[in-house]
């Protein structure tokens, strides 16, 4: 337990620094970008009175020197405030809080889809090496990871929405019908699905070619020879011995794309019109409202440090020998 938590408090605090450098980071790449968002607020609102925009920067806060504006965001984000929409005309953190629970449900389930289908498809290629069948999954493999994710949610909405009308092309739920219990839970998951397997077919490609060269190069190292030659059966080889320690690649590169996934599904979530926190942050880009932009990256890179904790955990579950330090 003092292991544990000696651990745990490490991480934490290099959490914490990371955080630090990510909104510093954050914070000064956002007002890098070009336009005054002052004058685009004016803009949008058919005014472009001199005082009008003066009002504007002084309201938030936005006349004032960048130090003092990056030492008052700072604090903010310590107390988890993340500022106000000037152009939505609500807290920042409400907005996030509006549309997280769609992006986590698109990353979740395209993360499950990708982890599970490429594990498996790795294991079958591996275990049939040089056969027709590693041929046919390598091949697909190599296919879904060369495709544009755009292109490929464009093609499943023409397939499946326009073609076979079997599922929605667009939205979290059908507009109007007012489902309440399992009805409302699968009319979701058939909104769900297109975008997820979009978002989780490359991921998918990935995670299938390693767990298949992590298979095959622990299969040849001598532990896997000892446990083939003590009678145990090839079942067991492979699922106590080889697989067991072939994930541990694989756990690794699925935590560190854990954060590729959020960053993707703002592409996904745009073609097919899903309001997470992906679409949230193209629209705020567009009307130049930093506080919301922000705030959904301090949330992004949030998600992604836990992961990260999480991910060095599920190390020593795989394998005991790793010790927390």
């Amino acid at each position: 337990m003092k292991k544990i938590a000696k651990f745990l408090a490490n991480r934490v605090v290099k959490s914490v620094l990371v955080l630090l450098m990510i909104a510093l980071f954050n914070f000064f790449l956002v007002r890098a970008a070009p336009g005054d968002p002052a004058e685009i607020l004016a803009g949008q609102s058919g005014a472009v009175d001199a005082e009008f925009i003066a009002k504007l920067r002084q309201e938030f806060g936005l006349d004032k020197p960048i130090s003092t504006q990056l030492g008052h965001y700072l604090k903010n984000v310590a107390t988890f405030d993340l500022g106000y929409s000037y152009r939505q005309q609500a807290p920042v953190s409400s907005l996030i809080l509006q549309h997280l629970p769609a992006t986590l449900l698109l990353t979740l389930s395209a993360f499950a889809f990708a982890l599970l289908a490429g594990i498996s498809l790795g294991t079958q290629a591996a275990l049939r090496v040089g056969k027709w069948g590693d041929t046919v999954i390598t091949t697909l493999s190599m296919l879904a990871y060369a495709t544009p994710l755009f292109w490929v949610g464009l093609m499943l909405v023409l397939l499946f929405s326009v073609n076979l009308e079997w599922l929605p092309a667009f939205g979290y739920e059908s507009v109007g019908a007012n489902l309440t219990g399992l009805a409302r839970v699968a009319d979701v998951a058939k909104h769900l699905l297109l975008p997820a397997l979009t978002l989780g077919m490359f991921y998918m490609a990935v995670y299938a070619r390693l767990t298949r060269a992590s298979i095959l190069e622990i299969s040849q190292l001598d532990f896997v020879k000892t446990a083939r030659a003590k009678g145990l059966s090839e079942r067991t080889v492979i699922v106590r011995h080889v697989l067991r320690n072939a994930l541990l690649p694989v756990i690794t590169y699925a935590g560190i794309q854990a954060g590729g996934l959020i960053g993707g599904s703002l592409l996904v979530e745009t073609v097919f019109a899903w309001p997470g926190i992906g679409r949230l942050a193209f629209d705020a880009l567009i009307q130049r409202d930093y506080s919301v932009l922000l705030g959904v990256f301090f949330v992004a890179s949030l998600i992604v440090v836990v992961v990260n904790l999480i991910t060095d955990i599920l190390y020593t579950v795989a394998d005991p020998r790793i010790e927390l330090k």
